[in-house]
């Protein structure tokens, strides 16, 4: 049976499932996706996570496809009971098709952004608000240390929530949530938030799996003692925690399909992690799925865990890992390989 969670601060109340759509628009159809959001809709999820440059890879051809595709499944649905999510790009990262400014985050652009979503969503408000990623310089998407030498200018943070809070004000957005952050900004958010007077983040969208406990080390106890709760994504290791590239590292799927992908993941420590997992896993008579999984969604700190897929009986697969529960037994065990194998994939 589905469970239903408090998102952070918020009166939201989410399933402990997010269905991920990024696929939507270059791995799936407007058919497909709307297949699966049927599926995961009549499964009892409420919340649907989306983003302004999906599908990924992002490209000028595809960009906005995946909120057009949510959005005409969203006509005749009751609204009122689903929670949308979706987020703002960033500076471009090579996008330069997304609004084109260096500054992608000042308050231009994200009204731009937040009216583009809403058209193709074709809903009025949504109730969750990301930035996908932050302005700043700091290390993300597989790059593992801070890097000095690369700063550059950035909307400062003050600014760009003061943007969020006039479209929260305006209705056209309910609650502000980060994505891909670290404690630092996290904590600036927090900090302009209570000098000025303006919405409160709720929820942080980072990776986080068995091969990426990072979170754990940096913005858990921001998180326990701020009220804000961690969206994780990629709990499956973008395919490895499947188990399908032990064998057979040519195995289609997303990083064979878009090698690109592949730098958090193409690290030496991956392998005998993914393979010290799958084995636990049978030991215990489980799937490495269903490990990986249920491990994400039973975590104190996790609100909704984000889950996507190309094929229906993955999604299928995915919802019932995560109603599956781990005994202490199985989390030591999971915490005597962590330690063993820590963070391989940051």
């Amino acid at each position: 049976m589905m469970e239903y969670r408090k998102l952070g601060a918020s009166d939201l109340l989410v399933s402990s499932v997010c269905l991920g759509t990024m696929t939507f628009g270059q791995q799936n159809t407007e058919a497909d996706g709307h297949v699966q959001l049927d599926a995961a809709f009549a499964h009892g999820v409420n919340f649907i996570d989306t983003a302004e440059m999906y599908p990924v890879p992002a490209r000028a051809e595809t960009c906005g496809a995946t909120e057009a595709i949510v959005g005409s499944w969203l006509k005749g649905r009751p609204r009122d009971k689903l929670v949308v999510a979706t987020k703002v790009a960033g500076p471009s990262r090579g996008m330069g098709w997304i609004r084109g400014g260096p500054l992608a985050l000042d308050r231009e652009n994200i009204r731009a952004a937040v009216e583009g979503s809403l058209r193709r969503l074709g809903t009025d408000y949504v109730d969750l608000y990301q930035i996908h990623w932050p302005a700043r310089n700091q290390p993300m998407f597989g790059q593992w240390r801070f890097d000095a030498d690369a700063e550059h200018p950035a909307t400062p943070i003050p600014e760009q929530l003061i943007a969020l809070a006039e479209l929260v004000k305006e209705g056209k957005i309910r609650y502000v949530g980060l994505s891909n952050e670290h404690p630092w900004g996290l904590m600036m958010f927090l900090q302009a938030a209570d000098e000025l007077g303006l919405p409160r983040v709720v929820s942080v969208q980072n990776a986080y799996s068995l091969l990426n406990r990072g979170f754990e080390q940096t913005l858990a106890e921001v998180c326990f003692r701020e009220s804000i709760s961690l969206l994780p994504y990629s709990v499956l290791g973008f395919g490895h925690l499947t188990g399908k590239y032990l064998d057979n590292p040519g195995a289609s799927g997303r990083l064979s399909l878009f090698p690109a992908f592949g730098q958090r993941y193409d690290k030496p420590g991956v392998p005998p992690a993914v393979a010290a997992y799958a084995n636990l896993a049978r030991r215990h008579g489980m799937t490495l799925v269903e490990l990986a999984v249920a491990f994400a969604a039973g975590r104190p700190f996790v609100g909704s865990v984000i889950l996507g897929a190309t094929a229906l009986p993955q999604l299928e697969e995915n919802l019932r890992a995560c109603e599956k529960r781990l005994d202490d037994h199985i989390l030591a065990e999971i915490d005597a390989l962590h330690l063993q194998f820590t963070n391989p994939a940051p």
